[in-house]
């Protein structure tokens, strides 16, 4: 309350004058969508607003006629005379852009990136941009292109895992219609679990994450699916080499209440049994996922969204090992206006990750489970209080129940589990957007994080050798240790002129759920843990500061950052440890610092026949944690110096499109043998430095072409071209060590690369 009441003193004098507030919903005249992050302007005045994830906008003036202006990406804007003498509903809808050569402006642009916001660190990514950029196997994936950004880092060949600005796989939010995606990747990270059909929005935070959002250190990736079309029906699909999808959206009720259905498939294992060979076509590999979603105006004010994913992987070999894992969503919103200033939008989400693991072993078969499920409450209040003060507060409450494994043996062995682990993370927030003048911005606020590890179970108490020294057993629901931190945000933009700003921010972030990788790649079978008595939550503490500039008449952008991260808490492994066979996970892990810093570039070019972008990233991320290379700092696994990406798109004429990237980037550190010692006419290797080594460098050039067939108003087909690493560099995907066959005394490293020369075509259309 004391914000609102500062806010309310600051522009009181402006309050004396007689306002009005025009407000209403920005919507595509096509589909009936709600458009995210359109802009809404007064011509001739240094003011207006952006709609939020839902289409809303509200905007309050003096009494006056004035000239609205409604835009957003890829759309016709609008200009609309108000005579604003009262408070007036403006409900909007745009139509899309004429697809004339002469008109092809394929843009880029951040919502969030605009000159005098003070949002640092954002992307936006365009879907029908991804469309157009070649990735592995002709598959769209709005994770592959966010791996082209300056500050997101590939985890590897074709893995559609990343790093962000020194943090680690798990370090990622990543949400889908407000519910957490644990393992957001298809065949072991070579495809993501977003179906690009079936999403409207991708935005990225790297820093200055808005209070609203909380629980990872290093990034958020806000994915928003297709409302579904309630003016007309559409069935959309395509057929590629090793996949095919399909969706089907429409009205329920026209202009009232639509539906959407995807779904993706595939068939790799179909053409596995093909084969003559027997250990061959009993192998299994291909994967599933299906999004769906029901909207429903309820009137005026009221508007109700129910939401869902259910996706699953399957790999098997032969009858004798089988692995799947999957992930299942489900969210219902419910978005209510009261009046037009204030605007909530109340969450109920549901989100489910487990894998399941099969062995058949002469005779001792068992199984595997393992899963993560998380049950969500949250409610989000938008208040625009007026033009210079937008509020934005709510709560958020999960509960964690993970199960980290139960073995069920079906002979040979005895069944065993481990034990079941509780959480319950809750949060506040309150933040401030504030025009302070008419070249300053300042964003202020604070979330209050809460959580508690539950029993029921056993808790530990260990030494610093990772011995159990006293075990404590805990009830169903009893609070084991509460953890409370303020996690502040503060940044703010000054604004030279209309092309030109600098930006600063600082943002601090907690994390509760931890992911331990026994492996260079991230794998389905990683383990979650949640923070306990032991295990502490993580900390990190951002700084940002960047320069920012339009050229062109806006058809360039130019944007420098530069940030530093220190991170407490963070989590390694005991030399030797054992993550997987051990109940009392504690013993087997060490903790400590980490820092990370670096400088990134991005050049683009947004408008045009040629689109494209250029990024650069100079960064180092390291740690330093009591027990592991003496005690020094050492480079964290996902440390690279240096990482480009250059993503070109060309417009050839009304029927052919062309795109091209080419990627660069050091390689990894990792932990190589220092020597060797046999026991029993046995090799071991022993370690002597933690990632003090480095991976060869990568680099790759993908080229890709669309050729539309047929284009009508009923109806359209393309077909699309690619070919991924087109020189056919042999990367490294893992190095091993073994014995010369020559000789047994010396050691020769072997390379195993995955991909060379990947070409593919695919068939899409859409009636």
């Amino acid at each position: 309350m004391c914000i609102i009441t500062f806010c309310m003193a600051v522009v009181s004098p402006v309050l004396a004058q007689q306002r009005y507030t025009i407000s209403g919903a920005v919507r595509s005249k096509k589909s009936g969508e709600s458009i995210i992050g359109a802009t809404v302007t007064v011509q001739g005045k240094n003011t207006g607003v952006v709609t939020n994830d839902y289409g809303f906008f509200s905007l309050t003036l003096p009494q006056g006629r004035y000239t609205v202006i409604i835009a957003a990406v890829g759309l016709q804007a609008q200009q609309i005379e108000v005579d604003l003498n009262k408070n007036t509903e403006l409900n909007t809808q745009l139509q899309e852009e004429s697809n004339t050569l002469q008109d092809v402006t394929v843009s880029a642009q951040s919502k969030g990136r605009s000159i005098s916001s003070t949002q640092m660190g954002v992307e936006h990514l365009s879907i029908k941009e991804t469309k157009n950029i070649p990735v592995l196997l002709g598959e769209r994936d709005v994770l592959k292109t966010m791996q082209l950004l300056p500050g997101v880092k590939a985890a590897g060949e074709g893995n559609s895992g990343f790093y962000v600005r020194g943090g680690g796989v798990d370090q990622n939010l990543i949400l889908l219609d407000d519910a957490p995606v644990y393992n957001a990747s298809h065949l072991l990270g070579f495809f993501s679990t977003f179906n690009a059909d079936a999403i409207k929005d991708v935005t990225l935070y790297k820093s200055g994450m808005p209070a609203q959002y909380g629980g990872r250190l290093s990034s958020v990736v806000d994915v928003r699916m297709n409302d579904g079309n309630n003016q007309d029906f559409h069935v959309n699909g395509g057929i590629g080499l090793i996949s095919a999808k399909i969706d089907a959206e429409g009205p329920i009720e026209k202009d009232k209440s639509s539906f959407l259905v995807t779904g993706r498939r595939t068939y790799v294992d179909a053409f596995l049994k093909l084969s003559n060979d027997s250990t061959i076509n009993k192998n299994s590999l291909y994967f599933y996922d299906l999004n769906a979603k029901l909207n429903f105006n309820l009137g005026k004010n009221d508007r109700l969204y129910v939401s869902g994913y259910f996706g699953r992987d399957k790999l098997g070999f032969n009858n004798v090992f089988g692995l799947t894992w999957g992930n299942a969503t489900g969210t219902v919103r419910w978005n209510h206006n009261f009046g037009s200033k204030l605007f909530v939008n109340t969450s109920a989400i549901f989100s489910n990750y487990n894998y399941n693991i099969e062995i058949n072993d002469n005779g001792s078969d068992f199984k595997i489970f393992s899963q993560l499920r998380d049950w969500n409450l949250k409610q989000d209040w938008q208040l625009y209080l007026n033009p210079r003060n937008t509020i934005r507060f709510g709560w958020n409450s999960i509960y964690h129940t993970i199960r980290p494994g139960e073995v069920t043996a079906t002979s040979g062995l005895h069944d065993t589990s481990f034990q079941n682990r509780y959480g319950w993370e809750n949060a506040v927030y309150l933040n401030n957007d504030w025009k302070v003048a008419r070249n300053f911005n300042l964003s202020y606020g604070m979330r209050l994080s809460v959580f508690s590890a539950l029993g029921k179970g056993n808790f530990y108490d260990i030494d610093h050798n990772g011995k159990i020294l006293d075990t404590t057993y805990y009830n169903s629901g009893a609070i084991v240790k509460t953890y409370v931190y303020p996690e502040p945000r503060l940044a703010l933009s000054y604004q030279f002129n209309s092309s030109s700003s600098v930006k600063a921010s600082y943002v601090r972030n907690t994390q509760n759920m931890h992911l331990l990788s026994g492996s260079s790649a991230s794998l389905p079978t990683d383990k979650w843990i949640v923070t306990n008595n032991i295990i502490k939550p993580e900390i990190s503490d951002q700084f940002s500061v960047g320069y920012y500039r339009n050229l062109k008449n806006n058809m360039y952008e130019l944007t420098v950052e530069a940030y530093y991260k220190t991170m407490q808490h963070q989590i390694d492994y005991r030399d030797g440890a054992d993550i997987y066979s051990n109940d009392a996970i504690e013993t087997q892990l060490l903790f400590g610092r980490g820092r990370a810093y670096g400088i990134e570039w991005l050049l683009r070019k947004k408008a045009g026949r040629f689109t494209g972008w250029v990024s650069y990233t100079l960064s180092k991320s390291e740690k330093q944690i009591d027990g592991i290379n003496n005690n020094q700092w050492y480079n964290a696994r996902q440390d690279r110096t240096h990482d480009i990406a250059l993503v070109g798109m060309y417009q050839l004429n009304k029927k052919w499109s062309l795109s091209a990237n080419w990627v660069y980037y050091t390689g990894d550190a990792v932990s190589f043998p220092s020597g060797k010692y046999k026991v029993d006419d046995r090799v071991i290797f022993y370690y002597t430095e933690r990632n003090g080594y480095r991976m060869p460098a990568y680099h790759r050039l993908d080229l890709g072409a669309t050729l539309q067939l047929k284009k009508h108003k009923k109806y359209s087909s393309e077909l699309s071209f690619s070919l991924y690493n087109a020189y056919g560099r042999k990367n490294a995907y893992v190095i091993t060590f073994r014995e010369a066959k020559d000789n047994p005394q010396r050691t020769e490293a072997v390379q195993t690369s995955l991909f060379s020369f990947v070409p593919s075509v695919s068939y899409n259309f859409k009636f």
